[in-house]
């Protein structure tokens, strides 16, 4: 009698612990999800090199420590002065919304313009060869693909001034993004707009950006119209050039330039981002 009262003792205590054990773990479990809510994004970010045949190119990437799993990535493509900290900056904004984030160097060598002259002349070379500047492209979509945390299946592309002709490029290349995104970009392409393109597309303009001319946004539109591409053009009115810029104010008067910054309409195109974004991206 007393082994059988014995035996039941022992499975009630066994079974008390394994219950103590699992409400533990997750009690556990729920601790740490609560500790990053409260934490907020940790933002990660650590130079990346990657080459062409001919050119090697100085990247950045951004992630968020924080977040755990799987998730779309971003390329983010600079404005003509190069791969500086602007273009960082905004790749950290995405890393800081749960993606990750690339921000690309088309130059090669993390080269940056001091000049508008010297920005006008790296630009026009990475267009003069245009099918270099699609494997360079290439290069960091292969980086932000083999991220382990980034899930190859959701990859979008966005970009600034020459940066934003880039990715308008690369969509009409026919390259594999959901979604691409070009603020105050030239939308006299490289590479036309053709039946190839694949991603979703937002142009962001200022409406009274003199680079932009409206003959050339009409014929943008006609041949995105011809195409059958899904797209949305927006002029911000009063929006200059480089609108997104806090320093595009200071670079206008440094060098007579029509650049401005435009708070609203720099708010307003992220949030169309992120709209974009999420109607694509499963998270």
């Amino acid at each position: 009698m007393k082994t059988k009262t014995m035996k039941l003792w022992m499975i009630l205590s066994l079974g008390a612990c394994l219950a103590v054990s699992c409400t533990s773990n997750k009690e556990t479990q729920t601790e740490e999800k609560e500790t990053a809510k409260v934490q907020g994004p940790q933002v990660n970010g650590e130079e990346v090199t990657y080459s062409t045949s001919s050119t090697e190119m100085k990247g950045y990437l951004a992630t968020d420590a924080n977040k755990k799993g799987k998730r779309p990535g971003v390329l983010v493509v600079h404005e003509w002065w190069g791969h500086n900290d602007y273009v960082r900056k905004r790749a950290d904004m995405l890393a800081e919304m749960g993606y990750v984030a690339i921000a690309v160097d088309m130059y090669g060598d993390g080269k940056q313009a001091e000049h508008p002259e010297d920005a006008g002349k790296f630009s026009g070379q990475v267009f003069k060869n245009i099918d270099e500047a699609k494997a360079r492209f290439k290069a960091a979509m292969a980086i932000l693909n083999a991220h382990p945390d980034v899930d190859s299946e959701q990859i979008a592309a966005i970009g600034y001034c020459f940066g934003g002709s880039v990715v308008l490029s690369m969509a009409n290349a026919g390259y594999d993004l959901d979604a691409v995104v070009a603020f105050h970009a030239g939308v006299a392409l490289p590479i036309p707009p053709s039946d190839n393109i694949q991603a979703k597309i937002l142009v962001a303009n200022g409406a009274d950006d003199p680079f932009v001319p409206e003959d050339q946004v009409h014929a943008y539109k006609e041949a995105m119209d011809a195409a059958g591409a899904d797209y949305q053009y927006i002029a911000y009115p009063g929006a200059l050039h480089a609108f997104t810029s806090l320093d595009a104010t200071a670079m206008g008067e440094k060098f007579d330039l029509p650049l401005a910054y435009h708070k609203e309409a720099d708010e307003q195109s992220w949030k169309e981002m992120q709209k974009l974004f999420d109607s694509v991206f499963k998270q």
